[in-house]
């Protein structure tokens, strides 16, 4: 029998929709309603099947972003014969996506033992969540807002890239709120920011969904539940996306620090009264 049935696949595709660009952590509220609901979140397939949902989220942004990723890709594959088109912003922005990617691989096949092991704790979630959130105000405090996303350097990806190796070791510390907490330190703008982080999580996210398949499938997890999880995980993150872009162009981050800290308090909460293991 499969450890995640069709019912509780909705669920989490729900939740991994609704949270995977948000920055309040995916993993985290995954890991979270898992526990809620019986289901053992330090099983190898659990795992698994977490990151495989991610690729419907990671489709949701390619459809969004189609037109972007399309010039983009199309400029680097000009540059590669054009020396003059390598003078081009979007030429340029492609080979960061690709190096910032790097630094995430590397570590995260590295440590993978302990994120699948003791760093899915939830009182590691629990904890992240709290400091993370202190990090995304004061990062949003710090930042001048003053650069676009035409105004992004090499130095920026880069940053901003390695900073997810933070939401990797730290479950609950949130990918997208790491993202974009650096590049606001980095005086980005918050849509800059945002649309940054976008673009950083897809081959980082792609990546460990298709890595993952083949645990989530072989060892325990029924191939209904995972495609019911992805599809449904799709359709709410471009809702989610959608929303976030136009909440972020008049809005601050303190309703998702605020948020995160009381989920964070929360799962403490019910860590120390036995109600979830």
């Amino acid at each position: 029998m499969s450890v995640i049935n069709v019912g509780q696949a909705v669920v989490l595709g729900v939740v991994e929709g609704v949270t995977e660009f948000l920055p309040v952590s995916s993993t985290g509220h995954l890991k979270i309603t898992e526990g809620l609901m019986g289901i053992p979140v330090d099983d190898k397939s659990v795992v698994g099947f977490s990151a495989v949902i991610q690729v419907g989220a990671i489709a949701a942004v390619l459809l969004y972003f189609f037109k972007d990723i399309v010039r983009i890709v199309s400029a680097w594959f000009r540059g590669l014969l054009n020396r003059e088109e390598r003078q081009r912003h979007d030429y340029k922005f492609a080979w960061w996506v690709i190096y910032s990617t790097i630094p995430i691989v590397i570590v995260g096949l590295a440590a993978k033992p302990l994120i699948d092991g003791a760093l899915g704790s939830l009182w590691v979630v629990a904890a992240s969540l709290i400091v993370g959130s202190g990090v995304m105000w004061a990062a949003d405090q710090m930042g001048r807002h003053k650069r676009g996303e035409d105004d992004t350097s090499f130095k920026d990806a880069m940053l901003v890239g390695c900073s997810q190796i933070l939401a990797l070791l730290f479950p609950g510390f949130s990918r997208s709120g790491a993202t974009m907490s650096t590049a606001l330190i980095l005086d980005l703008d918050r849509v800059a920011a945002t649309r940054l982080s976008f673009f950083l999580g897809i081959p980082a996210l792609t990546g460990a969904g298709l890595y993952e398949l083949k645990d989530a499938l072989g060892a325990g997890v029924g191939a209904a539940p995972l495609a019911v999880g992805t599809v449904v995980s799709f359709v709410v993150a471009y809702a989610s996306i959608a929303w976030l872009l136009k909440f972020v162009a008049k809005h601050s981050f303190n309703a998702f620090v605020i948020y995160r800290i009381v989920v964070g308090v929360a799962l403490l909460g019910m860590l120390s009264a036995g109600a979830l293991s």
